[in-house]
């Protein structure tokens, strides 16, 4: 037989030279094989029964699939109107708007600080007149609407605005469905803006919006703890459940001091999880992060009502985990995250695009990342059963060891004085920053691959022409100078006094709100006057 000598692989990856350690992306154990489901899983535990380790709903995606929600968002209001419209469209049962840097932090367009951002990372929004714009067309009372504001220096405003440009088009509060992220974590540790408010204010604030809407708009989801962004910058599964629920827990209190029972808000507390790499222990993450919620919000909280003990949640595929290089294999990245959210038992999922490390997704890539979700609901099978990987011994051994780490990590920060405290001390961004760094370093010595990073790579990266954003600066400029010559500044210097004497006094600030932007005061003004009043938190050394 011609030819050359067999040579056998020297990739040490495919020869096992002997028993390797193994760990999950956070640091748990993997045996080599599993013969044992764990003791603490009650093997007559059923979806939809308290703790809602197998689920929130008894048939699951039988009952009701899951929101198809594909953020979008960019340039002016009229750019990202027209990106949502596409979606829907094209199959999308729910929208997730994203917004730009300015409006997250609060600051006008046309703000010296913020101009150079006008449009960059989501859509800009200054006014109520903006609002109008970028929802015009979509039925608010048929189609839940994700707002995804975090900072509480804006989350209120901006929801204000919102409320009051659905009031205009004729529509009642009552009858709005949709979830406001409004995290404090994301204005104090995550996503810092130029004056940082003080973390208790932050959160204050965001409990404002808790309360508000539980008397005035009740079907709207006034809170979304943002686990993604805490793992974005660095958390680990564990941590990102265990900040979560701690965070929820801090809200509940919050409401109960105020006066209200937890059965009567409990039900409006919502999260948002990352699906990364990891795929079983990110399956095993949202088990474990559903029964760990549950039995706190009952044994410690004294939730009577499954509701109340119900960890309803929306997926993003990992940002984080997308590549530059190589692009298209985010395509593959972000369909096996989504298969571990759906899996999981996601209530809502967005799909990342395989160019978003690159810019704003093009239509084409939104348009994939979509038809990702389409092809899982429809051509997988993944929707027949609840908690199809139940009694697997992998899985339910991962659920318990992802839920007893994250009950340590709870004691840790109850030990701090709960989870403002633990922001304030600086934990929370000691803990974040150390994970990042470690994650940095495997990536850079080879001990963590990356396909197409440190793996694998392509001497000739293929070509992917970025997302341009349309003009916006100048637009933005234009409405706000208008807005400022035709309304009625009189009644915007009375309507900011208000809102400003209302935080004085701690009343919640909502209706303050409300009436300011209904008055025509922009964004950054009713955020002007938080930060002057409460603005300038620095971040502790550690």
């Amino acid at each position: 037989m011609s030819g050359r000598p067999h040579e056998q692989s020297t990739d040490t990856e495919s020869r096992s030279a002997g028993p390797q350690p193994r760990t999950s992306d956070s640091g748990i154990p993997v045996d080599a094989v599993y013969t044992d489901r764990g003791e603490r899983t009650a093997p007559g535990e059923l979806p939809g029964e308290p703790p809602f380790t197998r689920g929130v709903r008894p048939l699951m995606y039988r009952e009701r699939s899951w929101a198809v929600r594909q953020l979008a968002g960019f340039g002016r209001p009229e750019d990202t109107n027209a990106r949502l419209r596409l979606l829907l469209e094209h199959g999308a049962t729910a929208i997730n708007t994203v917004f730009d840097f300015p409006t997250n932090r609060g600051y006008d367009s046309d703000a010296p600080i913020a101009r150079a951002d006008a449009g960059q990372g989501g859509v800009a929004v200054d006014s109520v007149e903006d609002m109008l714009a970028l929802y015009d067309g979509i039925p608010l009372d048929e189609v839940s609407v994700s707002i995804v504001v975090s900072h509480p220096v804006a989350a209120g405003a901006v929801l204000a605005m919102y409320l009051v440009a659905a009031e205009q088009r004729g529509y009642r509060m009552e009858d709005l469905r949709g979830t406001l992220q409004n995290d404090f974590m994301m204005e104090t540790v995550v996503l810092t803006a130029p004056s940082v408010l003080e973390p208790a204010f932050a959160f204050r604030l965001s409990t404002d919006v808790v309360e508000f809407c539980l008397k005035r708009v009740p079907r709207w989801n006034a809170v979304s703890y943002t686990g993604y962004n805490y793992r974005e910058a660095g958390a680990d599964a564990v941590q990102e459940v265990a900040l979560v629920v701690a965070h929820a827990v801090a809200t509940a209190e919050e409401m109960v001091r105020r006066g209200h029972p937890v059965d009567s808000f409990a039900s409006r507390l919502t999260a948002f999880f990352s699906a990364d790499n990891d795929f079983f222990e990110e399956i095993a993450k949202y088990r474990a992060a559903r029964r760990v919620y549950a039995t706190v919000f009952a044994d410690r909280l004294g939730a009577v009502e499954p509701r109340s003990r119900m960890l309803r949640y929306h997926v993003q595929t990992a940002g984080s985990a997308l590549t530059a290089q190589q692009p298209l294999n985010n395509i593959t990245r972000a369909a096996y995250h989504a298969l571990a959210a759906v899996l999981g038992g996601a209530q809502s999922l967005h799909v990342s695009a395989y160019d978003e490390a690159l810019s704003i997704p093009s239509q084409s890539a939104a348009l994939t990342a979509l038809h990702t979700q389409h092809i899982l609901r429809y051509e997988t099978g993944t929707d027949r059963t609840a908690d199809p990987l139940a009694g697997s011994h992998y899985v339910e051994s991962l659920t318990d060891a992802v839920e007893e780490r994250v009950r340590g990590l709870l004691a840790q920060i109850d030990d701090l004085g709960g989870l403002v405290a633990a922001v304030e001390q600086g934990w929370v961004h000691k803990h974040l920053l150390a994970n990042a760094y470690e994650r940095q370093l495997a990536i850079e010595d080879g001990s963590r691959i990356v396909v197409g990073v440190n793996r694998f790579t392509s001497p000739e990266p293929l070509h992917i022409d970025p997302f341009r954003v349309p003009a916006t600066l100048r637009p933005q400029e234009e409405k706000l100078a208008r807005l400022r010559a035709t309304r009625d500044s009189v009644g915007v210097g009375a309507a900011l006094d208000s809102l400003r004497q209302a935080v004085t006094a701690a009343e919640n600030t909502m209706p303050f709100l409300l009436d300011a932007v209904r008055a025509g005061a922009t964004l950054g003004e009713c955020c002007d006057v938080f930060r002057t009043l409460h603005g300038g938190w620095r971040q502790p050394l550690i």
